[in-house]
C-alpha cells in the first residue's frame, strides 16, 4: 500500500455517524463545563436539529402509518389471524408500558433533578409545533376534538401528531377497503415515504450538530449533577429493554418451543446492522426472509411483519414510560390518576407511527407531554441531548419484539414447522 493510499485510508475517511454523536457529546460536556458562557451562542445548532425534523415528520409519519393499515390487509379476509395479531401488538405493548411506568416510579428516576424550565428551553422545543390540545382547555371532549383536523392540510401545516394520525388512520382504512381502486394511491404513498425517509437520513446526519448543542446547553445551565441523572436515565433504560428481550422475549421463544440463543444467533448480522445504524428499516427484507426460510408460514410472516412495524413498538412503548416519570419527577411535577391514564393511552396512540425511524420518538414524546399538561414541555430539551444513545436500545428493542412476534402468533395458529425451525437455527448455531 502506498502512502497517498495510507494517509487517505487514515486521515480521510470520515468516522461513523456514531463516533460523530460520541464525539459531538464529549465536546458539548466540555463545553458546557469550561465554557458555559457560550452556551446561548450554540443554541442555534439544537434548534437547526429540531426544526429540520419537523419539516420531515409529519408527511413521513403519515405515509408510515397508511402503508401499515393498508400492509396489514382486511381483517373479513385475513381474520382469525389479523385479529390476534393486533390482540397481541396491542396487548404486548401495554403491558410494557405500564411496566415501564411503575419500574420509573419505583426506582424514583429523576427526583433528585431541580429542573426550572427557561423561555429559551420552551422556544427551542416550540419547533417540535403542535401536538395535541390540553385537557386544561377544553377538557376530554376538547381532547377529543382536537385530534380531528380542520382540514389535512392544516394538520401537517400545525404539525400536530394526533391530528395527523387521526388522518392516516382514516386513510388508511379506506385505501383497504378500495383494493384495485387505491392501489395507484397506495403507490404514491409508498413513494412519497420513500422521499421522506431519505430526507430523514439526510438530517440525522446532522444528529452530532444537534447533540452538540443540546449536550453543552444542559450542562451549562443545570451543572454536572443533571448530566449524571442523565446517565443514569441512559442505563435504566438500557437495563430495562435488556430484561425485557432476554426474560419476555427470551420466554415467549422457550414456549413456542424455539431456543432463544440460537434464534438470537441466527439473526447476528441483522442485530449488528441495527445496532450501528439505530433503525430496523433497512433490515425488514432480510427478517421476513429469514422467519419464512426458517419454518415460519409465509401468510404469517407477510402479516405480522409488516403490521408490526407500525403497531408493535415495545421498545418506543418503555421510552414514553420511562421519559414522562423521569420528566414528571425532574420538573416536581405531581401527576393525578387522569393524568396519568391520559399520558398513556395517548402514548400508545401515538406511537403507532413511530416506525424505527430515528429522531421520531421525540416527537411522539412532545405529543404524548401535549396531553399532559402539568409537565413542562421545555423539560424534552435534556432528553435531546442522550436521544441518540437511548435510539441504540430503542431500535434493538423494537427489531426483537418484531422478530419474535411472528414466532409467536405462528406458534397461536399452529402455522410453525418446529423440525424446519430446529434444523435451521442448527445450522447456524
Amino acid at each position: 500500500m502506498n502512502f497517498a493510499a495510507l494517509f487517505s485510508r487514515c486521515f480521510l475517511r470520515m468516522p461513523s455517524l456514531f463516533s460523530q454523536v460520541v464525539i459531538a457529546t464529549v465536546l458539548g460536556l466540555v463545553g458546557g463545563i469550561f465554557f458555559p458562557s457560550f452556551a446561548e451562542d450554540v443554541r442555534w445548532t439544537t434548534a437547526i436539529f429540531l426544526r429540520l425534523i419537523v419539516m420531515a415528520v409529519g408527511p413521513l409519519l403519515f405515509c408510515i402509518v397508511v402503508l401499515g393499515i393498508v400492509g396489514a390487509g382486511s381483517l373479513k379476509t385475513v381474520g382469525r389471524l389479523a385479529v390476534r395479531s393486533l390482540v397481541y401488538f396491542e396487548g404486548m405493548t401495554t403491558c410494557v408500558l405500564l411496566a415501564s411506568v411503575a419500574a420509573a416510579y419505583l426506582c424514583g428516576l429523576g427526583r433528585s433533578i431541580s429542573y426550572v424550565s427557561t423561555q429559551q428551553d420552551a422556544q427551542l422545543i416550540s419547533s417540535y409545533g403542535g401536538s395535541a390540545a390540553t385537557l386544561h382547555s377544553g377538557g376530554f371532549s376538547g381532547f377529543i376534538l382536537s385530534c380531528i383536523p380542520h382540514t389535512p392540510f392544516s394538520a401537517f401545516a400545525e404539525g400536530n401528531v394526533l391530528q395527523i394520525l387521526f388522518f392516516a388512520i382514516l386513510s388508511g382504512c379506506c385505501l383497504n377497503q378500495m383494493g384495485q381502486a387505491g392501489a395507484p394511491l397506495v403507490a404514491l404513498v409508498e413513494s412519497i415515504s420513500t422521499l421522506f425517509s431519505r430526507i430523514m437520513r439526510c438530517v440525522i446526519s446532522l444528529a452530532p450538530l444537534g447533540v452538540f448543542g443540546a449536550m453543552m446547553l444542559t450542562t451549562a445551565h443545570y451543572g454536572m449533577d443533571t448530566i449524571f441523572h442523565l446517565a443514569g436515565f441512559v442505563l435504566f433504560y438500557f437495563l430495562f429493554i435488556a430484561a425485557f428481550i432476554v426474560f419476555v422475549l427470551g420466554g415467549f421463544l422457550l414456549a413456542c418451543g424455539v431456543n432463544p440463543i440460537q434464534f438470537a444467533r441466527y439473526f447476528r448480522e441483522e442485530i449488528f446492522i441495527v445496532l450501528t445504524t439505530t433503525t430496523s428499516d433497512a433490515v425488514l427484507p432480510s427478517i421476513m426472509e429469514k422467519l419464512e426460510k426458517m419454518g415460519v408460514e409465509r401468510q404469517v410472516v407477510g402479516l405480522v411483519v409488516p403490521a408490526g412495524y407500525s403497531f408493535n413498538l415495545d421498545a418506543l412503548s418503555v421510552y414514553l414510560g420511562v421519559a414522562v416519570i423521569f420528566l414528571a419527577n425532574a420538573t416536581g411535577t405531581h401527576l393525578a390518576f387522569w393524568q396519568l391514564a391520559t399520558m398513556l393511552v395517548t402514548a400508545l396512540i401515538a406511537s403507532k407511527g413511530a416506525h424505527g425511524v430515528p429522531g421520531m420518538a421525540i416527537v411522539v414524546l412532545a405529543a404524548t407531554l401535549a396531553s399532559v399538561p402539568s409537565i413542562p414541555s421545555a423539560s424534552l430539551v435534556m432528553l435531546v441531548a442522550v436521544d441518540w444513545f437511548i435510539g441504540i436500545a430503542r431500535a434493538i428493542g423494537n427489531f426483537a419484539g418484531n422478530c419474535v412476534a411472528p414466532i409467536v402468533i405462528g406458534a397461536w395458529e399452529k402455522k410453525l414447522n418446529h423440525a424446519q425451525i430446529r434444523l435451521t437455527l442448527s445450522a447456524h448455531s
